[in-house]
Order: structure tokens, then C-alpha cells, then sequence
């Protein structure tokens, strides 16, 4: 059984969020948790939120028990990039990447591991 959430158009670099996303890899939902509570990354809370969703989709869909789900899969996406102009000298500019990412986690029992 598996169960999946998606964070979508998050404002923040998939380089950055793939740092916090690798904490959790492969651990149970109550470590991944732990972690992320004393992670100290802005993302942090974006990412507890998601597994937070994940958790909830397997209870509510398959009536599981929360703490026998260990984080599966996750990964970050890149999502689509905001571009801006800056002011530079002698009347040129330069190109600013707001960059976005899809942050999803899929979790599991660990009876299928």
C-alpha cells in the first residue's frame, strides 16, 4: 500500500529543497518527523507539511496506522522558473531566475518492504 502527496509551485530552488528531502529518505514517518521539527531550513516546514498530507492519504484512504509508514519515495522537481529583469550599469540588465519545485512524497508499510 502507498500513499502520495505533492507540493507544487513551491517558491524555493530545487537545489535547496532536495537538501532537506534527502534527511528523510527511507526513514519511518516519526523519525522523518523528528527531523524535519529541528531541520533548520526554511523548506523544512514545506516538506513536514507534504508528509504530513502523504501520512493522512494513507490513513483516511487505506486505513492505516501512522506509525507503521516509513518514507518510501521523495523527490523534488523542477517546476516552471520566474524570470525578472535587474538594472545594471550603463543602462543594461541582467535576468534574475526565481526558480519553483515540486516536492513529492510517496510513503508505505514496511510489510511490502
Amino acid at each position: 500500500m502507498e500513499a502520495k502527496a505533492i507540493a507544487r509551485y513551491v517558491r524555493v530552488s530545487p537545489r535547496k529543497a532536495r537538501v532537506v528531502v534527502d534527511l528523510v529518505r527511507g526513514k519511518s514517518v516519526v523519525q522523518a518527523r523528528e527531523i524535519l521539527a529541528f531541520t533548520n531550513r526554511a523548506i523544512a516546514e514545506t516538506v513536514e507539511k507534504t508528509l504530513n498530507s502523504a501520512v493522512a492519504n494513507a490513513e483516511n484512504l487505506y486505513h492505516v496506522d501512522p506509525e507503521s509508514l516509513y518514507v518510501k519515495t521523495c523527490f523534488v522537481d523542477e517546476g516552471p522558473t520566474m524570470k525578472r529583469i535587474r538594472p545594471r550599469a550603463k543602462g543594461s540588465a541582467s535576468r534574475i531566475r526565481k526558480r519553483t519545485s515540486h516536492i513529492t512524497i510517496i510513503v508505505a508499510t514496511r510489510e511490502e518492504a
